[in-house]
């Protein structure tokens, strides 16, 4: 692998801010936690100054990356209680209604909301995820399981799915 160009950095940045301050603020639900996140998964990016091997390595790195500095930001006494579940209002949504969705979805825990965005809302497999997650593709498949029945149980409390 080669060192990184500003221009090079600058592409990585262009293709991928979007999809990482997403991920940051599935995980956060905090506008201003998230944006500070991603900001460090950049800064990070400038700092390992190699060139990715290919757009996947690209992407997945980003994401575990972005996975990681989130873990490690909740993880601090000045962080907890600050989440703000209105701060994913700022997600764009296929469908309206998805944004209400989402609220349920926000609720659940970080390995049931993260393995939901990247399956369905950035079309990776769960084979693609567990490579990318560093975890077994069955255990991918089992938390998309049970994040779709609590997910499930959350949405029929509110009154989706029935007529």
């Amino acid at each position: 692998m080669g060192v990184c160009s500003r221009e090079e950095i600058e592409a990585v940045y262009r293709r991928n801010f979007k999809l990482v301050y997403q991920v940051c603020l599935v995980l956060m639900k905090s506008v201003s936690d998230a944006e500070d996140a991603a900001q460090t998964v950049f800064r990070r990016v400038l700092e390992r100054g190699e060139v990715f091997r290919d757009p996947e390595h690209e992407k997945a790195w980003l994401i575990v990356t972005a996975r990681n500095e989130c873990r490690d930001q909740l993880k601090h006494w000045w962080r907890r209680g600050r989440a703000d579940p209105s701060a994913l209002d700022g997600l764009i949504w296929e469908d309206p209604r998805e944004g209400d969705v989402w609220e349920q979805v926000a609720a659940l825990p970080e390995k049931h909301r993260l393995v939901l965005f990247l399956h369905y809302y950035q079309g990776y497999s769960t084979d693609e995820i567990a490579k990318m997650l560093g975890e077994n593709p069955s255990t991918v498949r089992s938390r998309l399981v049970q994040a779709r029945k609590k997910l499930k149980i959350r949405l029929e409390a509110e009154g989706y799915g029935t007529t």
